[in-house]
């Protein structure tokens, strides 16, 4: 069983989100709050008292109080292992970096349907990151002011130098929002193989998450080495 919880100020939003979870019946939503500092609030009061602690979190941008990005930091550095899947609109997106770098998993748009909803849910569940080309593109690159800085730019190449073929094909897979599945396929290689590779990448690139290598791609501007 995957443990969801949801936060979001909109209680109608967060009736619809947990609908959507419950028609999955190997995901059960733990909690509901309204801002990020509720959230914060009831993950505490959870372990204290060694209840279930939500695996995936479904967290709302803009939110009263503590918005989404700072709840993420927050969670992420005491809760490094709660996988948070940030809750956006298209007037959002200039929001969307921050969360990148916060820690979150990955994006998903609120006019979601119920089965990406819940199919997103089992992959950062399982170590993958959500991010579709639009958000990996369009926010990414629009959230680095200075990406194209000379001296960041030139010693990120030098850290992707150190990445061998099949990282490199890995990683700019990655970066295009692709599940290890989908790399899978893409490359004909087995699943496992793919999960293999991105921890190597991860631990060349001395990064945290899966996004970050997403990130640090169009940092390094890796489409134009």
């Amino acid at each position: 069983m995957i443990h969801v919880m949801i936060v979001d100020d909109q209680r109608p939003a967060r009736m619809g989100f947990a609908l959507m979870v419950a028609k999955d019946r190997e995901l059960e939503v733990v909690g509901q709050v309204e801002n990020g500092q509720m959230a914060l609030d009831m993950l505490a009061s959870l372990s204290g008292a060694n209840k279930p602690m939500p695996d995936v979190m479904l967290m709302d941008v803009r939110m009263p109080v503590m918005d989404g990005i700072d709840a993420t930091a927050a969670i992420k550095q005491r809760y490094p292992n709660i996988k948070i899947l940030m809750l956006t609109t298209y007037d959002q997106d200039d929001y969307a970096f921050g969360a990148l770098g916060a820690g979150a998993s990955g994006f998903l748009l609120k006019d979601v349907r119920t089965a990406d909803l819940c199919r997103a849910i089992h992959s950062v569940y399982e170590g993958d990151a959500i991010l579709t080309p639009r958000i990996t593109g369009e926010v990414i690159k629009r959230g680095i002011p200075n990406a194209n800085a000379e001296a960041e730019q030139s010693g990120l190449r030098v850290q992707f130098a150190t990445l061998g073929r099949r990282e490199l094909e890995v990683a700019s897979l990655v970066s295009e929002g692709l599940t290890n599945a989908e790399i899978a396929e893409r490359l004909g290689i087995q699943p496992d193989s793919v999960k293999k590779t991105v921890s190597r990448i991860l631990a060349k690139l001395d990064a945290r998450e899966r996004v970050n290598i997403a990130v640090l791609w169009y940092k390094a501007d890796m489409d134009k080495s």
